[in-house]
């Protein structure tokens, strides 16, 4: 099931479509991160404020450099102290749809350490939207279960992988870095 899954997810989103997945944290509605039609294609499904960027997952860290001009080895430390999964805001993004960069030219960006996410990012080959699967200004969904019938109608490709799964997930902690190299908390 979960080859199928990522087969259809990467076809889905060569096409510039959506897909509905399970990302490291809570399910996801994601596209292409460089095609800016399909980010588009997310910001009218939620609902969204086009001002208000998304993040974007990498398979591993040393992609990062291809999507900013300032990784800092600062945070790479502090990742590795903290037992969830985090997601880093960057100044100066780089090689990805305009629609997507923060109004400042930052990106969130998230490693995926493991999971369908992790495997899907490494069959696509490029970085993949994740933006929680809900309706902007209501809360992440905690299962697939949870997920608006307006959201699972909305997207091209919906991930098979998981929907069983009850355990009620939680969204990354989020960090950015100000000025000095210190790391400020934006969402434990």
């Amino acid at each position: 099931m979960i080859e199928n899954d990522i087969k259809e997810c990467v076809k889905a989103l060569r096409k510039g479509n959506l897909i509905l997945y399970p990302t490291d944290t809570v399910w996801g509605i994601g596209c292409d991160a460089q095609n800016e039609q399909a980010v588009k294609k997310i910001y009218a499904v939620k609902k969204r404020n086009e001002q208000k960027s998304m993040i974007i997952l990498l398979p591993d860290e040393k992609a990062i450099t291809h999507f900013t001009d300032d990784a800092s080895p600062t945070v790479f430390d502090f990742i590795k102290g903290v037992h969830k999964p985090v997601t880093v805001v960057y100044p100066k993004a780089k090689n990805l749809a305009k629609n997507i960069i923060n109004a400042d030219g930052s990106i969130a960006i998230r490693i995926v350490k493991k999971g369908f996410a992790k495997e899907l990012l490494k069959k696509f080959g490029k970085p993949i939207v994740s933006t929680s699967a809900n309706l902007s200004g209501y809360p992440a969904p905690g299962n697939f279960n949870d997920i608006d019938m307006a959201i699972k109608k909305a997207v091209d490709y919906i991930v098979e992988f998981s929907r069983e799964d009850e355990r009620i997930a939680a969204p990354s902690t989020v960090v950015k870095l100000d000025g000095t190299g210190k790391i400020i908390i934006l969402r434990p």
